[in-house]
């Protein structure tokens, strides 16, 4: 029965995953050009709201868990474990008053609708892996722009995970943010479940899977070094991930 109701349900999820896309993709386009960054921003920050919202057509139980003690009106570097990329928009739409900007992959900014155009237009510090140089570059400007504007920069230290098991953090793309943003507050975010949507890697999708984002107390990171804040980091959402 299970696999009958993936079977059914999947197909009507990518349909409407799809259908968001190619329908806000106009309308970010008229907003940013009619009306500027901040009204391209609230269209954003409603297209992530739908697609979080259409998980439910997979069953899923969606959990954010903010927390309240996280201040607004400063940098933020937020570092989060990376499971798929049903991780994004949730955690988009809760976070949206700190204005998240993320650090994505180069190959992202071309050819798929809505999400191009968005990390074109958002500030998005569009990495190639292979050319270091242009990688930290990219996150420096990223880190300006947060430290200037108060917003925040979202970035995943251990890449997309295949396995279970957390991976290490990679320090460079944090270092490179405080070199431009010296007073960021480091917000570590916990992700759980999401890993377990793609269970049969590509189709069907899993179903009735419990999907949580947990927002964990933030790390000052000011005179401190950043393989020091990173294992802090690692460490508060290995133990999150870990507990019931």
């Amino acid at each position: 029965m299970r696999k009958l109701l993936q079977h059914i349900l999947s197909p009507v999820f990518l349909a409407a995953f799809g259908l968001i896309l190619i329908v806000f993709h106009p309308f970010q386009w008229i907003a940013w050009n009619l009306f500027g960054d901040m009204a391209h921003r609230r269209v954003v920050y409603l297209m992530n709201y739908s697609l979080s919202r259409i998980l439910y057509i997979l069953g899923h139980r969606v959990r954010f868990y903010n927390n309240p003690s996280i201040p607004d009106g400063r940098p933020l570097i937020i570092v989060a474990n990376h499971n798929s990329l049903h991780d994004i928009p949730t955690m988009y739409w809760y976070m949206r008053k700190y204005h998240p900007v993320f650090v994505s992959k180069l190959s992202l900014a071309k050819g798929l609708p809505s999400v191009s155009y968005n990390l074109r237009k958002s500030g998005a510090a569009l990495i190639d892996r292979g050319d270091r140089r242009q990688a930290l570059k990219e996150i420096m400007r990223l880190g300006t722009l947060i430290n200037d504007r108060n917003f925040s920069a979202v970035i995943f230290p251990e890449g997309t995970r295949k396995g279970k098991e957390l991976k290490a953090f990679k320090p460079g793309g944090v270092a490179a943010l405080l070199k431009k943003a010296p007073g960021a507050l480091i917000v570590p975010v916990a992700i759980k479940g999401t890993m377990d949507i793609n269970l049969h890697k590509k189709y069907p999708l899993n179903i009735f899977r419990r999907l949580e984002w947990h927002v964990l107390d933030g790390i000052e990171s000011s005179g401190r070094h950043v393989d020091d804040l990173m294992h802090e980091a690692r460490e508060a959402i290995k133990n999150c991930l870990e507990s019931e």
